[in-house]
């Protein structure tokens, strides 16, 4: 090979060690920390693997939570031929090439062939299409790892015919263990290394990673890389753990099943009327990067659907939010966001108007459109006047209380009620009115 230093001479160097979560991956089901709801002995994903009888499932949960290392366990363990694509690397072609070889393989040895697909999300349809008819013949299990919500982001034809198995996030103590191992292991993690971690540093570790084992055992070496030895001991405290942190990585994602997690949150926490909780989902949106302007316009939307005509002042509220944030950009625009959001979980709630709507639309839609009614029609000529365009019409401002006994609907419609006012803030003193409109009006027809 030519060197572009041709005077240098070539040195013999040892490999770089693999990352500390690599190394420490388990290597059977028994070493795996959580998960026990799908993997402790006598549940069916496991009696399915120790029993080489697999059939093709979806692996669907937060990273760091053992999907991939699950699939290589499998790979470990079964006489299947394992073949292992990542979406990100693999093409159409690849594909196609593992298909016929797995279908060869059956009909010749009757041998399967497990496909395990990480990051099956980024398989578009025509991708996902080709492990389709293999599956139906059993030439391959497929095993898919995916972050996202498998209802949106895998074919419903392949997840008709997989088991959707869901991983939770790794609680913080079951992290502390994977810590605690990572310490003691000589072989292949840091016991050989004279190194001392408080319980403190390791449980400020486990919170950070948020559910991750990768993110736990990565911050772990990076701390203990940059501590300083004291008396041929290396000691990590939480102020070295916060150092190697500096910030905390929320786990989101902007176009992914969190966003709607947490905007859904958002919104059932200011309906409930629950203000410590909206502020909480708001924060976690905005920490992580949320468009503010995305979560401004949800809260708009919130004060007319939820609110509504029960504060009026609430959607002034919101919009003024939207503008302030669009004037003021963040991180200054989050008092503002949180202001909004504060007054909506605490303002009366009405969906009277939403409802008002929506029955409206339905008639609007089902029936054949109505024509308005001759008196509400205005007639600017005389051909419209001799069709009889604007008779009967009734001036409200002419008649006492200012309402007039006419109807406002087509005659198909007569009578029907949209909006219902809730009776709660300010739809209380709404529902007054109409009800002392309605008396003025039915008191006229008895006397006309």
């Amino acid at each position: 090979m030519d060197s572009l230093f041709p005077d240098a001479q070539p040195r013999q160097s040892k490999a770089a060690p693999a990352p500390l979560a690599e190394r420490m991956r388990p290597r059977t089901l028994d070493e795996l920390v959580g998960q026990e709801e799908l993997l402790a002995p006598g549940k069916p994903l496991r009696e399915a693997i120790d029993r080489d009888l697999l059939q093709s499932i979806i692996l669907w949960g937060p990273p760091g939570t053992g999907k991939t290392t699950l699939a290589r366990i499998v790979a470990d363990t079964t006489k299947a031929r394992f073949v292992a694509f990542s979406a990100v690397l693999s093409g159409i072609k690849e594909i196609r090439d593992v298909m016929s070889g797995a279908e060869r393989l059956r009909k010749t040895g009757g041998r399967r062939t497990i496909v395990f697909i990480d990051e099956i999300h980024r398989f578009n349809k025509a991708q996902q299409d080709a492990f389709l008819p293999r599956v139906e013949a059993g030439d391959i299990v497929l095993i898919g790892a995916t972050t996202e919500n498998p209802s949106f982001e895998v074919n419903a034809a392949l997840l008709s015919r997989s088991k959707v198995f869901v991983l939770r996030g790794l609680t913080a103590d079951e992290i502390v263990v994977i810590l605690e191992t990572a310490l003691r292991d000589p072989d292949r993690g840091l016991g050989g290394e004279h190194v001392a971690v408080e319980p403190d540093a390791l449980r400020a570790i486990a919170i950070h990673a948020n559910g991750d084992a990768r993110v736990a055992l990565n911050l772990l070496e990076l701390s203990v890389a940059a501590a300083g030895a004291i008396g041929g001991e290396r000691r990590v405290d939480v102020s070295r753990v916060e150092q190697a942190i500096q910030r905390r990585t929320l786990l989101y994602d902007k176009s992914g099943e969190e966003h709607y997690n947490l905007i859904s949150a958002l919104h059932k926490s200011m309906r409930n009327s629950d203000p410590d909780a909206s502020v909480y989902w708001l924060a976690r949106m905005l920490e992580a990067g949320e468009d503010p302007l995305y979560i401004a316009r949800r809260l708009v939307r919130f004060a007319s659907e939820d609110v509504g005509n029960a504060d009026p002042q609430a959607l002034t509220v919101a919009v003024a939010a939207k503008d302030a944030v669009h004037f003021i950009g963040m991180p200054e625009g989050n008092t503002a966001l949180a202001q909004a959001a504060l007054y909506l979980a605490t303002a009366p709630k009405s969906n009277a108007v939403y409802e008002a709507y929506a029955h409206a639309a339905e008639d609007a839609h089902k029936d054949v459109a109505q024509p308005v009614p001759l008196h509400l029609r205005n007639a600017p000529t005389k051909l419209m006047k001799d069709l009889a365009y604007g008779k009967g019409y009734k001036y409200a401002h002419d008649e006492a209380d200012a309402v007039a006994d006419m109807s406002c609907l087509p005659p198909a419609l007569e009578g029907r009620r949209y909006y219902e006012p809730a009776g709660r803030g300010f739809e209380g003193e709404i529902k007054r009115r109409l009800d002392g409109w309605e008396e003025i009006k039915q008191r006229r027809r008895t006397t006309d």
